[in-house]
């Protein structure tokens, strides 16, 4: 080898040598930002900027069931306001998902003992033929005991199944709640059953308010009827099954598919003024059912978050990484405006700093869990320091998963945060016609905004990323 040759190939050989280095460099926050968060985390907690976005989205535009003219208004009153609060950037990106309408919903025991039922339609049910559909019920006290049932006991029957959630401050009990709704109907129709009910997913056992939510059908011509009781018209219905009669219903659903409607995820950022292209990502989802107002359910979500962003927009110096505040559309009905977005952003992964996203109430944030590359676990132990005065303690055991829509950007690598909000009573309102503003603690909600401004300031500002790039987080699965 020639030595100009053997010169350059050492030289490429440090480079490399450099890089990888580098590349293992501890991410820390600097001493100077650390400071500046513990500021802003204070001005946050005093600060009314959420508990006003989530006021004023509840009731000058009220619940926006995803495609309809209501969440037509909320893009619209979303693009408006993020303007007015002086984001830099306001965009949106367009998410097409199957349109799904809701007109009205009756049911009834015809026999043995007839009265009225209060229940709400599924996300994706499809309608009772003209005249309704009566049919005599077969109740199952699990989903997995229904799994287990021979499709000759079921074949043109109502299948009821009756899954108990109760309050927990995690909300862990949501994931047998959740499973007994989106699969039950599906299995239901693939055993030949007329109809599908279910006691609601819920943990208010007192209010007559039925909680409704998404089935997992994906195609319009596979769903049958399915419906969920309030907890105590399922409680009598119970009774009503135990006098050892057949139980007949009737339900009347006018509701069904329609077409494909094209929504669109709301986008706001504060620009960085060092490195604009890598992104701290925040958000809620923009859509909510129609029963309530969609005040926990995401309102409050997207308010913490644009609030969170204009606190730091409002910092007498501008972050160093660009603040990216994504209100995403029809997370409802199968977290469509999420998966557009992971679809659309999964080339620029790297570039992503660290992510998540609210989307469980506005109860206190009193846990915060991380998906990390080794190397800036310290910075998230600095973040840890920050955030715990105000009531949160950081689990390095768990992983993070990014809230709901941002689940997806993690799956494609995205470095995330899970803050875990006090859900001990959002499974009362969860869904249901009591989501409404009255339901949020102002106090409460100044504290979720104070973390993740705290937070998304502390990412922007470190030397050294959070381990951002395709395929880095596949071990972790599914968290949020």
């Amino acid at each position: 080898m020639r030595p100009a040759l053997r010169f350059h190939a050492l030289a490429a050989c440090i480079a490399l040598a450099c890089s990888a280095h580098a590349a293992d460099k501890a991410t820390t926050i600097p001493a100077k930002a650390v400071a500046a968060a513990t500021e802003l985390r204070d001005k946050a907690m005093a600060d009314n900027t959420g508990y006003e976005f989530v006021s004023a989205l509840t009731t000058e535009v009220g619940p926006r069931l995803a495609g309809s003219e209501a969440d037509k208004r909320g893009v619209e009153w979303t693009v408006a306001k993020f303007k007015a609060m002086g984001f830099d950037k306001v965009y949106t990106e367009k998410v097409s998902y199957p349109l799904w309408e809701r007109h009205s919903e009756h049911a009834a025991i015809v026999a043995p003992f007839p009265q009225p039922l209060a229940l709400t339609a599924l996300g994706y049910s499809a309608g009772t033929p003209a005249g309704g559909l009566t049919a005599e019920v077969v109740a199952f006290d699990t989903l997995e005991a229904f799994k287990a049932a021979d499709p000759a006991t079921v074949k043109g029957k109502i299948v009821y199944v009756s899954t108990h959630m109760t309050q927990q401050k995690d909300g862990h009990d949501y994931g047998m709640g959740s499973a007994t709704r989106t699969r039950g109907p599906v299995l239901a129709a693939q055993m030949g059953a007329a109809a599908y009910l279910l006691r609601s997913a819920g943990t208010d056992p007192h209010s007559r308010t039925p909680h409704t939510g998404v089935t997992g059908f994906t195609d319009p011509k596979d769903a049958i009827p399915a419906a969920a009781l309030s907890l105590p018209d399922a409680d009598q219905l119970e009774r009503v099954l135990k006098e050892g009669k057949p139980v007949t219903l009737k339900l009347d659903l006018d509701v069904g598919f329609k077409g494909t409607y094209e929504g669109m995820n709301v986008i706001g950022e504060v620009t960085g003024r060092k490195k604009p292209k890598e992104v701290v990502a925040i958000g809620g989802h923009l859509d909510s059912w129609d029963l309530g107002t969609g005040a926990i359910d995401d309102g409050a979500g997207v308010a913490i978050a644009a609030a969170a962003a204009k606190l730091i927009k409002d910092m007498p110096q501008r972050p160093d990484r660009t603040i990216r505040v994504i209100a995403f559309a029809n997370e409802e009905m199968g977290l469509w405006g999420g998966r557009a977005y992971a679809e659309a952003h999964a080339k620029d992964v790297s570039n992503f700093q660290l992510g998540t996203e609210s989307d469980f109430g506005a109860g206190r944030i009193w846990r915060m869990t991380a998906s990390v590359k080794p190397e800036a676990r310290g910075a998230i132990e600095q973040i840890a320091k920050v955030i715990e005065p105000i009531g949160v303690a950081y689990d390095p055991n768990k992983p993070g998963g990014g809230g709901s829509d941002l689940s997806q950007m993690h799956a494609k690598g995205m470095a995330a945060l899970s803050l875990t909000q006090d859900g001990t009573d959002y499974f009362d309102y969860h869904h249901n016609a009591n989501d409404t503003l009255d339901k949020i603690d102002p106090k409460a909600l100044a504290q979720n905004v104070a973390v993740y401004a705290a937070f998304a300031y502390m990412a922007a500002q470190a030397d050294g990323n959070f381990g951002s790039a395709a395929g880095a987080f596949a071990k972790d699965g599914a968290h949020d």
